[in-house]
């Protein structure tokens, strides 16, 4: 009877501590880790993002724009993040390094260049000589109300793939999808 007394005991105990989540940014396994949203292996750090809920779960990124995306499904994405998400993303300025991450929510976002999924938004840890500056928050609204280069970076991949008409097809839709953004009035649910 001591035994299971002393059993049950160590088993109340165990379950009342919560494990605390590491909210620090992880480095990415280039040979395992994929976006979650458009299925892409990792391969440029400047560009990738990664957001960790109060679980400890990451979602990883290939470009800022695909963390937009997830965000844009505001009850699916409520219910993975939970009460707290933390975000991250590459310095564009640095290397192509798995550790290099800042604070997404704090850096400082320029637009205009070649990202891997065609967003165009680059994120620095320094203020860069731009001429246009945007907040964490600006950029996910601007990607939400398409203001991005992903009709363009959609167009280049259909010449590339001319000659398959399944995939022509399938980019026309993602072409669609992303004219009709820009005449929607929907907002990035957000709440952290």
């Amino acid at each position: 009877m001591k035994k299971l007394t002393l059993l049950l005991g160590i088993l109340i105990l165990f379950s009342s501590c919560k494990q605390k989540v590491n909210f620090e940014a992880h480095d990415i396994n280039f040979d395992r880790d994929v976006c979650f949203v458009c299925l892409m292996g990792l391969t440029d750090q400047r560009y990738n993002a990664q957001a960790i809920n109060e679980y400890g779960e990451v979602h990883w990124y290939d470009d800022i724009g695909c963390l937009g995306e997830e965000m844009r499904d505001t009850i699916t994405w409520d219910q993975w993040k939970g009460n707290k998400v933390r975000f991250w993303i590459g310095d564009a300025s640095k290397g192509n390094d798995p550790s290099n991450w800042i604070d997404a929510e704090t850096a400082f976002y320029d637009y205009g260049k070649h990202t891997p999924m065609g967003y165009g938004y680059s994120a620095y840890a320094e203020k860069p000589n731009a001429d246009t500056l945007y907040t964490f928050e600006e950029v996910l609204k601007r990607i939400n109300d398409g203001k991005t280069m992903r009709e363009s970076f959609i167009q280049e991949k259909m010449l590339m793939m001319k000659d398959d008409p399944d995939k022509v097809k399938m980019l026309e839709k993602k072409l669609k999808n992303e004219q009709s953004k820009g005449d929607s009035t929907s907002h990035v649910g957000h709440n952290h």
